[in-house]
């Protein structure tokens, strides 16, 4: 015979509110707020849109999310709760009941974790203090607390989902009202049409991160600059390929300007990301000097800076206190080192990840930074694969860094050894040259993750790696 556990006490109460909504929405004042998120959840599964009308209305906790239904696309139940809304809203000052701050329309399960809380917890000393203040002071205290609405936001070409249009008109509606606030923006379109009409009705002072994940042309950016300005809260940005077209040369200069005039608007930014900035190369230094926040990342990938845009590098004051450094792609060959290492002095007590992978260093230029990279006693993630380096010019490098106790992940080239005169990795050389390398390593300290990496197998394309041992490419072995 099966053993089923019987339904909590809390349960059985949800489900009979909801088979009884006559009963249930009268009752819904009443109710300890202890039952609100369970009865929403269940209300929200079963699509009760009558009660979830009534829920809105009398909702005892600060927060309501309802990030569901945008993910489900559930339109008709998403309109009558913003309808429910439109009731209180329309009040000139809210009712003395009326705990509601912040309805929450971002999807994913990481955004119901406040609506639980708030109904567990009990109130804290400053709570009650300003529940007394606003006791005292009445309605007019009320009606100077926006209601914040927060909404996931992609702007991508062609038209927004059903769900983010129809919220957009509706806040759009009421802007005197509420607040329609965002905390990450990710950017797909070029258009700066689609994008006025989205930027516009946002809080942009609750904007904490901005991702472009599209090709911009320089004057898509600086259209894009006045809004980025008054972004005042915003700790990441994120860049990718933005390039001049032939009918900006003339303009290049100005454009930038109107773009690096709005960086300094952003005193909390605390990572910037620029990945093949084609159209900022030679005008890196005028970027970084337009900061005035200290970076925790900095990263400037896949592009081809000039000695000047690296020329003040040790001395932005954006970059005193880095933490994570992505110079992966930059192609460093050609130019003086002296400002990178200057920086890697400067940053020793806080620089936790270095990230010099394909920038075509070879002996010298690693020679050259190898005293400023034995000062970081913090840094923890290392990666130079992809790069030339010899033999002993490795061997050397180990031991620069062989004291580096913080350090958990490792990531070297194969020594040029380990190829023949075409190219090709020769499997048993490579793998002795790097049991050689991990023996000085050890005599130094006990390594965690350790490797080192091949180039590509010319045939099967597969990266040959090093670690405990060998892991070969994909090549079948000859018989």
């Amino acid at each position: 015979m099966i053993s089923r556990t019987p339904p909590a006490l809390l349960e059985l109460a949800v489900q009979s509110l909801l088979r009884d909504q006559a009963l249930a929405i009268p009752a819904l004042e009443d109710l300890p707020r202890e039952l609100f998120p369970p009865l929403l959840t269940e209300a929200l599964a079963q699509r009760h849109s009558e009660i979830l009308k009534a829920m809105v209305q009398v909702w005892p906790l600060p927060c309501l999310s309802l990030g569901s239904l945008m993910e489900r696309g559930h339109l008709d139940i998403l309109a009558s709760a913003l309808d429910a809304l439109d009731l209180l809203l329309a009040q000139k000052a809210r009712l003395r009941g009326w705990k509601l701050q912040v309805l929450d329309l971002r999807e994913g399960p990481q955004h119901h974790c406040g609506v639980w809380c708030a109904a567990t917890a009990r109130p804290s000393l400053p709570e009650v203090r300003g529940k007394r203040l606003r006791e005292k002071t009445g309605q007019r205290m009320e009606a100077q607390q926006p209601l914040r609405v927060f909404i996931d936001v992609s702007l991508k070409d062609g038209t927004l989902d059903e769900c983010q249009t129809y919220v957009l008109l509706w806040a759009l509606q009421r802007k005197d009202s509420l607040h329609l606030c965002c905390h990450t923006l990710n950017i797909f379109t070029k258009s700066i049409h689609i994008m006025r009409k989205v930027l516009e009705t946002l809080d942009l002072s609750c904007i904490q991160v901005v991702e472009v994940h599209c090709g911009w042309e320089l004057c898509t950016l600086a259209a894009f600059a006045p809004y980025l300005g008054q972004m005042r809260n915003l700790r990441k940005l994120l860049l990718s390929h933005i390039h001049v077209s032939v009918s900006e040369d003339l303009e290049e200069e100005s454009l930038i300007t109107q773009f690096t005039s709005q960086l300094l608007n952003l005193n909390r930014l605390q990572e910037l990301s620029m990945d093949a900035p084609n159209c900022l190369e030679g005008h890196l230094d005028q970027v970084m000097r337009s900061l005035q926040s200290r970076l925790h990342r900095l990263a400037l990938t896949n592009c081809l800076p000039s000695a000047s845009d690296l020329e003040h590098l040790s001395c932005w004051t954006s970059t005193s206190q880095l933490k994570h450094l992505d110079l992966r792609g930059t192609k460093l060959t050609n130019l003086i080192l002296k400002p990178l290492r200057l920086l890697l002095q400067r940053v020793a007590a806080t620089l936790e990840t270095l990230d010099l992978e394909e920038c075509e260093l070879e002996d010298p230029q690693l020679q050259a930074l190898l005293p400023a990279l034995s000062r970081c006693t913090q840094i923890k993630n290392f990666v130079l694969t992809g790069n030339h380096f010899s033999m002993d010019v490795l061997k050397d490098l180990l031991r620069h860094t062989g004291r580096l106790s913080q350090l958990s992940l490792e990531l070297y080239p194969a020594p040029l050894e380990s190829y023949d005169a075409w190219g090709a990795v020769c499997p048993e050389r490579f793998s002795k040259l790097c049991a050689e390398l991990m023996a000085i390593l050890r005599d130094i300290r006990q390594p965690k993750r350790v490797f080192f990496m091949c180039v590509s197998c010319l045939q099967c394309g597969y990266q040959v790696m090093y670690n405990l041992g060998l892991s070969p490419c994909r090549c079948p072995v000859p018989a």
